[in-house]
């Protein structure tokens, strides 16, 4: 089932910061899409929740070296 989240993401600051976020997480199988708002600190992902779930999206973040809050 597709599933939309809003994660709110601390410690970005530029271009590269959006790039690996977007990278990583969009290579997590079941990431339909990513998209980093660098102004407003949030992150917008379209999954299926039958192959990922929340929990692992956010730890790709945090495993990148920033806070899901």
């Amino acid at each position: 089932m597709t599933e939309k989240t809003t994660l709110n993401v601390t410690g970005m600051s530029c271009g590269h910061c959006v790039k690996t976020i977007e990278d990583n997480v969009g290579k997590l199988d079941g990431v339909n899409s990513v998209q980093v708002n660098l102004e407003a600190g949030t992150v917008d992902v379209d999954f299926e929740s039958n192959q990922v779930d929340v929990k692992k999206i956010s730890d790709t973040i945090e495993d990148q070296g920033f806070d899901v809050a």
